[in-house]
């Protein structure tokens, strides 16, 4: 119903406001709606909240998954005026303002009066996107625990292995991208090396392990100057080979093939590839700019309005990694102030003061970890390298990690990892290693066969046929 009758008299429905996506500017959004008068429904393809930032940390045994990724319903637990939906947005109607989700057969429809499309970015491999069965990249908890069961298990194979060639080839990591998260992944997969497994194996040496940083750019983090210079000189100290100016042209199950500045093509034998370069937004940005007329750039973000409007929809907000707007970067503050700048408009709205306030991205800086007590920092014009630079590492991202038992929780394993040599979460699976392929090859509903499409309709009858699709329309919206 669109109205209900309230001591006799009609209450008018509550403004709608639909989120999509559960990252920073997702989350941030629906947090700073909590004491409006709207109702909130946060659609997202995950039930956790992911710091993507620490996502390398999982991957290499430093931290456990639930620590970076909070479950999105404990989180707004609070929010009496917000529901969360799992599910794949599949179609958003900008005509009948109509969101549409799917989650194991079932399909949802949210209608919305106000739309915040938070949908980030996945990794992009250039129009090669068969690398990613050889190279996982590092968008999702499923990459970092893949790359942590193709890391460590990369030595236990070795060990077995009977071969010069074989262990040097399983010995070989790569990190495809000299950016921040390549920088830090190629340090960690360093130390692992040379602290953490250096006594442990009898046949092997894991202290002998190459761990190449290679990137199509003439430096290492070129977005940070000089001190890209001073990363790339403290990995090398560390033993990392770092190749600048050179593209990656093919990927395989046991290598790849990089082209040289001069256009020289040779093979870089390794078992272990690690994909950090290059980020490609939601295809859900283009969905809406088909509708709109609203042009997107070669990495599928869109051109928005100065006030992250979607051109000729004033209802609309983009935000974060999906926007092209005054070259603003894709970082997590990003995210965070256009979430809180649509959720400003919207109050306006309301309020009966349409406002088209552009929006201003203000840099609170850029950080990167190299090792240990080692990090740069780009703050303004303020640059700092180091330990200093480390320590404020360590403050910023413990900020910003959600709960309180999870950054006291996360500061304790960082002291075990950081003082010693210990890694607590180096356990690995099979499952971890091949699922991620397994499902994208089948599609979810194949991959889950067992998950009931409707609540009930195959208990206790497990080989029974899938139930149809179902469609429903959100009653909430």
């Amino acid at each position: 119903m669109n109205q209900s009758a309230q001591n006799g008299h009609a209450v008018a429905p509550r403004h709608r406001v639909v989120i999509i996506g559960s990252g920073f500017g997702g989350l941030f959004a629906a947090k700073a709606l909590r004491r409006d008068n709207v109702d909130v429904t946060l659609i997202s393809r995950t039930q956790h909240h992911l710091f993507q930032p620490l996502l390398y940390q999982v991957a290499t045994g430093i931290l456990s998954e639930g620590l970076i990724a909070p479950p999105t319903r404990d989180v707004l637990g609070r929010n009496s005026n917000t529901r969360t939906l799992l599910g794949n947005v599949t179609d958003i109607d900008l005509t009948a303002r109509t969101v549409t989700s799917s989650i194991v057969g079932r399909e949802t429809v949210t209608e919305y009066d106000s739309l915040i499309l938070a949908a980030g970015a996945g990794q992009s491999y250039f129009g090669n996107d068969h690398f990613a069965e050889f190279a996982p990249g590092m968008k999702t908890i499923d990459d970092a625990l893949e790359l942590r069961g193709r890391i460590f298990g990369a030595f236990e194979l070795a060990e077995l292995a009977s071969t010069p060639a074989e262990i040097d080839r399983l010995m070989t990591f790569v990190v495809v991208g000299a950016g921040p998260t390549g920088v830090e992944m190629a340090g960690q997969i360093a130390e692992l090396s040379q602290r953490t497994l250096k006594d442990e194996f009898r046949k092997i040496d894991p202290t002998r392990a190459r761990i190449l940083l290679v990137d199509g750019a003439p430096q290492v983090l070129p977005s940070f100057g000089q001190l890209g210079t001073k990363a790339q000189r403290q990995l090398e100290s560390m033993g990392v080979d770092v190749e600048t100016g050179v593209m990656v042209t093919d990927v395989d199950a046991t290598g790849l093939t990089v082209k040289d500045a001069d256009g020289t093509e040779r093979r870089i034998e390794s078992y272990t590839k690690v994909w950090a370069a290059g980020v490609q937004a939601s295809p859900l940005g283009k969905m809406v700019a088909d509708q709109s007329g609203a042009e997107t750039d070669r990495a599928g973000r869109v051109l928005v309005n100065p006030d992250l409007t979607l051109p000729g929809h004033p209802e609309v907000y983009v935000v974060g990694d999906m926007i092209s707007l005054n070259t603003y970067p894709g970082v997590a503050q990003n995210a965070i102030q256009g979430g809180r700048h649509a959720v400003k408009l919207i109050r306006a709205r309301l309020d009966g003061t349409p406002s088209t306030e552009p929006y201003s991205y203000y840099d609170k800086g850029s950080m990167a970890t190299i090792s240990r007590f080692s990090a740069v920092a780009s703050i303004g014009k303020m640059k700092f390298s180091g330990f200093f630079a480390w320590l404020m590492w360590l403050a910023v991202h413990l900020v910003f990690i959600i709960g309180f038992k999870n950054q006291i929780t996360t500061l304790l394993h960082w002291a075990v990892s950081f003082l010693g040599n210990a890694r607590s979460e180096r356990t690995t699976t099979a499952q971890q290693v091949y699922a991620r392929n397994i499902i994208e090859r089948l599609g979810w509903d194949e991959a889950m066969p067992d998950l009931p499409r409707v609540p009930g309709d195959r208990e206790g009858d497990q080989d029974a046929a899938p139930a149809p699709a179902k469609r429903t329309t959100d009653p909430a919206a």
